[in-house]
């Protein structure tokens, strides 16, 4: 038995988890991405998902979200058939969802506070005089005072940028929280700041975490639990107090950013 299927994830032994993936696959051409993933995710539970670039990461969000359909496999939250919803119930399971993307991805056409109502004001109908408030209070949350609510997303550093997509991610009380490489292009003591921040928002929610990341010292900081995926398939998961006793090369290589390894580059001479 390879390293690969001695480390297998396993399935959750009780309850019903707030996400479950059964054989997930999706290619692009003859390019396989995904190949059968499974994984499960419990209420409440922060998951960080680590791998190479390339591995899948982000088209796995993608399909977690329905922005990219999965060739096979089943997505369900909180028991609902999440591909193959629609209307009303697919508004209703979006609702649920809140989202920090890898470059903040905030509008440069509206002011910061603006950024952070979005969700309110075009996703739930509500009166930016009534959503002005919240987004003060939210941006509050992750360390910025009222005068950055007027500012111009040009006018931030990548740093506030991150905190402010943080705060809009936040702002309608999501019941699911994705972080897409959060700590991308930042220096390490703003890394640890908003690793601090998300770990304390996720757990004033009681909210339910996916997060994708190749920085380790984000994963031990956030998450509960780690998968690593590699091959198209989670090849080893378990609590983040674990990692470093995981038994599976392709875990050690990557956590210990080894050249050697199971791992192989392509790099051309």
């Amino acid at each position: 038995m390879s390293a690969v299927e001695k480390n297998a994830p396993e399935v959750m032994p009780h309850g019903t988890p707030k996400i479950r993936l059964r054989g997930v696959k999706k290619a692009f051409g003859k390019k396989v991405v995904l190949n059968g993933v499974d994984l499960d995710v419990a209420k409440g539970e922060s998951v960080v998902v680590i791998g190479s670039s390339g591995s899948g990461k982000s088209v796995l969000l993608k399909c977690i979200l329905g922005l990219v359909k999965p060739d096979a496999g089943t997505i369900e939250v909180d028991g609902i058939d999440a591909i193959k919803v629609r209307g009303r119930e697919r508004d209703a399971l979006l609702a649920k969802f809140g989202m920090l993307f890898q470059s903040a991805a905030l509008f440069d056409s509206l002011r910061v506070w603006e950024n952070v109502a979005f969700g309110l004001v075009e996703g739930r109908g509500m009166p930016r005089a009534q959503a002005k408030p919240i987004a003060v209070e939210n941006l509050a949350k992750v360390g910025l005072g009222p005068d950055v609510a007027m500012l111009w997303p040009a006018e931030l550093s990548g740093g506030m940028k991150k905190r402010v997509g943080l705060a809009r991610a936040i702002a309608t009380h999501p019941e699911i929280l994705f972080f897409d490489e959060p700590t991308t292009g930042l220096d390490p003591i703003m890394s640890d700041v908003i690793n601090d921040l998300i770990a304390a928002r996720v757990r004033d929610l009681g909210a339910t975490g996916i997060s994708i990341t190749h920085d380790m010292a984000s994963a031990r900081k956030i998450g509960d639990r780690v998968a690593m995926l590699h091959g198209g398939r989670i090849i080893w998961q378990g609590p983040v107090s674990q990692i470093d006793r995981s038994g599976n090369a392709h875990v050690e290589q990557f956590i210990h950013g080894r050249a050697e390894g199971p791992i192989k580059v392509e790099v051309t001479q």
